[in-house]
C-alpha cells in the first residue's frame, strides 16, 4: 500500500509565531505574506491546506520560523 502525503499547520505555533511577529489582524498577516485574507482564514481554521503560496509566504512574514516550527508532512 503506498501512502499519500501532505503539510499541515501547526496552528497553535503559527498562532504563537503571529503574535510574537506583531502582526495585529488577519489582513496584516495576509498582506505581508501576499495572499488573501480568506486563504489565511481558511488554512488557519483548517479548512484548506497550506500551498506553496501560502507556506512561501508564512516563512517570509514569520521569519526566522522554519518550515518545521510552523508546518509537518502528514499522511493522508
Amino acid at each position: 500500500m503506498s501512502h499519500r502525503y501532505s503539510v499541515a499547520l501547526k496552528a497553535d505555533q503559527f498562532s504563537k509565531a503571529v503574535a510574537l511577529a506583531g502582526f495585529k489582524s488577519s489582513y496584516a498577516l495576509a498582506k505581508e505574506m501576499h495572499v488573501a485574507r480568506s486563504t489565511v482564514m481558511r488554512v488557519r481554521a483548517g479548512h484548506m491546506t497550506p500551498g506553496p503560496a501560502f507556506i512561501g509566504g508564512a516563512l517570509t512574514a514569520l521569519a526566522p520560523m522554519s518550515f518545521d516550527d510552523l508546518f509537518e508532512v502528514v499522511t493522508i
